[in-house]
């Protein structure tokens, strides 16, 4: 197996940092385990809103750990590209794959560039994963496209020195406010890194109005500002310059299926809407992709690929539906803050709204999705113009 990196580790990526029991749950089975251990562990969220504050645990499960982990991109992403190493991987760092190679209508492989001296080497391949990210210009190349109806989400973040920098909660505002206290769209977030440092970001859906001319570092700044008295931080000294993205979300990309390619990660929108969570669902589909792959490899036959669909809509097509009919009520500030002020008031409710949110809900609480779905459409109904 030829793994395609465009940039060389260690790299930076716009990113919360923050793994969460799914995340967990797939490193662990890459045998990472011990790795992850060295890192900042914590136990839960804190939820605030107006100047209320719940802390909430993890929920049981079966499947999943009660914990998560803050690790930088910069060393998450550089300990799985060597762990595929070890496991027998080919790593080419510095070079992007720039066009599809194809072969009576398949891809067969990608012509890719060396970017240290420019030179081109073609590489072939029976089968081809395309995991290049929200951008995703290889798979456009092949086809893909985002379902333009569906939101997407835009995130920023940078990183501030801070003595609370080995909190065991990471935490999420639902009451993003300006200086002078107005309500401003969006949520924030503070990830304690436990190097010293936290990350403090604001991601933005796009079903609020106006969302194109949202200046997202000014709601980072106000953020920083908001927060600064509590965590200790000075906001007018990030420790480097704010990064964002834009985030596909919900399933919105596809098709994510060829007849010997499959998209996986941000490349397909593999993220969650409820809480711009993306990296426990790239390794997630990662490994749905290899398991029909190595399928397909040990049988001879491309069809094994058609699996990937079937696996994909069974573990998140309801749930994704679910999160993008939420990300409507979410993108309503006025019913967005009535939600907020009740929510925040109950610790069973919050303690629900964790489980959805983190797509942590046990076989035996399906049903509470079920109705999550069905009120998540009352509420959109009786407030369309809210």
């Amino acid at each position: 197996m030829t793994i395609v990196e465009r940039k060389s580790f260690p790299r930076e990526k716009t990113c919360g940092d923050g793994l969460t029991p799914r995340a967990v749950k797939q490193l662990d089975d890459m045998g990472l385990t011990e790795q992850l251990s060295r890192f900042h562990r914590y136990e839960g969220l804190r939820a605030t809103a107006h100047g209320k504050a719940l802390e909430l645990q993890w929920p049981t499960h079966p499947i999943y750990p009660r914990y998560g982990y803050v690790v930088r991109r910069r060393e998450l992403d550089m300990l799985v590209a060597r762990n595929a190493q070890d496991a027998g991987a080919k790593l080419l760092e510095e070079h992007e794959a720039v066009a599809p190679i194809m072969e009576k209508g398949c891809l067969r492989g990608a012509m890719v560039v060396n970017k240290r001296d420019n030179s081109t080497v073609a590489i072939n391949a029976d089968y081809v994963i395309i995991a290049d990210g929200a951008n995703s210009r290889f798979g456009r190349s092949m086809g893909t496209a985002r379902e333009r109806s569906w939101p997407y989400g835009t995130a920023i973040r940078t990183y501030w020195q801070s003595p609370r920098h080995q909190e065991p909660w990471i935490e999420s505002a639902l009451d993003v406010e300006d200086r002078d206290g107005n309500s401003m769209p969006g949520y924030g977030w503070i990830f304690p890194v436990g190097d010293g440092t936290i990350n403090i970001g604001v991601g933005l859906l796009s079903t609020f109005k106006n969302f194109k001319e949202v200046n997202t570092s000014q709601i980072l700044d106000s953020y920083a500002h908001m927060v600064a008295d509590r965590w200790e931080i000075d906001p007018s000294k990030p420790e480097c310059k704010a990064t964002s993205g834009k985030v596909p979300m919900g399933g919105s990309v596809g098709p994510k299926l060829g007849p010997t390619h499959i998209v996986v990660g941000d490349a397909a929108g593999s993220v969650n809407p409820f809480n711009g969570e993306g990296i426990d669902y790239a390794y997630e589909t990662a490994r749905f992709a290899a398991e029909v792959m190595h399928d397909a490899l040990a049988a001879g036959d491309a069809m094994a690929l058609k699996q990937y669909e079937q696996m994909i809509e069974k573990e998140y097509g309801q749930y994704f539906r679910v999160a993008r009919l939420f990300a409507r009520i979410i993108g309503k500030p006025a019913l967005m803050r009535e939600l907020s002020r009740v929510g925040i008031h109950s610790r069973t409710l919050m303690e629900w709204v964790l489980r959805i949110m983190a797509n942590l809900l046990r076989p035996d609480e399906i049903g509470p999705a079920e109705a999550a779905y069905k009120a998540a459409a009352t509420i959109v109904r009786a407030f369309p113009n809210a």
